[in-house]
């Protein structure tokens, strides 16, 4: 599968040429002053690039299709899309539909009334990464498909209400199963929100569902929370092609993001 082209200005991840992973680090990073102004620039350019996106979710439109015109908008404001190439992914975004929970690969298959989408964007922008998702409603989708979606935002929103300097980490996972289960959601463990920054991914992990993880949010550091809500079981199955994750029983999921900034009275979000 060709990777979509970089034009030569454009500064690259250290894994573009190699598809490796990012670099852990055994500690969660704590920002400058500096950092901090390009995390933001990175995480308002992604932003931008989703509301792009959300306009782009209509039938007939093929998930390529929008791999192409968000690529070209990114590397118009000179930025990397950070998936590519990351651990060998092909594609700028990633596109989930319906039942795969997540790190869909862009095809060739066209959207079709009553889908749910989430596309996932992470730019890499001036050495820094930011990075976030929604899941989209393509034409007239039924009260079940819109009750998951609304549902997914809430507990995202909420998770973020609660966060701040010293706030345990497990509590993100607390409130958004208290949320879900009310709902009747399950919610995925198997994949987390993550430190980010310079590198795509570093510490803290941040799990959605309930644990009992040590941990507390630090000011300074940068991270994004990320849940995914599901029908019915939240297990997912890996497709053959190493990426996309799709629910055991054909049930929809939805997953939205923000990068968040810890600062000494609450959290920014950045995206």
């Amino acid at each position: 599968m060709t990777r979509r082209p970089i034009p030569t200005h454009i500064t690259l991840p250290p894994y573009a040429a190699t598809g490796a992973s990012s670099n852990w680090d055994s500690h969660v990073p704590r920002h400058s002053e500096t950092d901090m102004a390009g995390m933001r620039r990175a995480c308002l350019l992604a932003r931008e690039v989703l509301q792009l996106g959300s306009t782009l979710c209509q039938p007939g439109m093929t998930t390529n299709e929008i791999d192409a015109i968000l690529h070209e908008a990114i590397i118009a404001q000179g930025a990397y899309p950070s998936p590519l190439n990351y651990m060998g992914f092909p594609k700028s975004i990633c596109t989930s539909i319906n039942n795969i929970i997540a790190h869909g690969i862009p095809d060739d298959r066209p959207l079709q009334e009553g889908d749910i989408i989430n596309i996932d964007i992470t730019v890499y922008l001036d050495g820094y990464h930011g990075d976030t998702s929604a899941t989209f409603m393509v034409g007239e989708v039924d009260e079940r498909g819109k009750a998951l979606v609304e549902c997914t935002k809430e507990t995202l929103d909420k998770a973020i209400a609660i966060s701040g300097p010293n706030v345990p980490l497990k509590e993100v996972g607390r409130v958004i199963c208290d949320i879900a289960e009310k709902n009747g959601y399950s919610v995925s463990d198997e994949l987390s929100g993550h430190g980010i920054g310079k590198e795509f991914h570093c510490l803290p992990l941040v799990y959605h569902h309930r644990n009992e993880e040590e941990g507390v949010m630090t000011v300074g550091s940068t991270f994004t929370i990320e849940p995914i809500l599901c029908q019915g079981s939240a297990t997912g199955i890996m497709w053959p092609d190493q990426w996309t994750i799709s629910t055991v029983d054909g049930g929809r999921s939805a997953q939205f993001e923000h990068t968040l900034l810890v600062t000494e009275d609450g959290v920014d979000i950045l995206t």
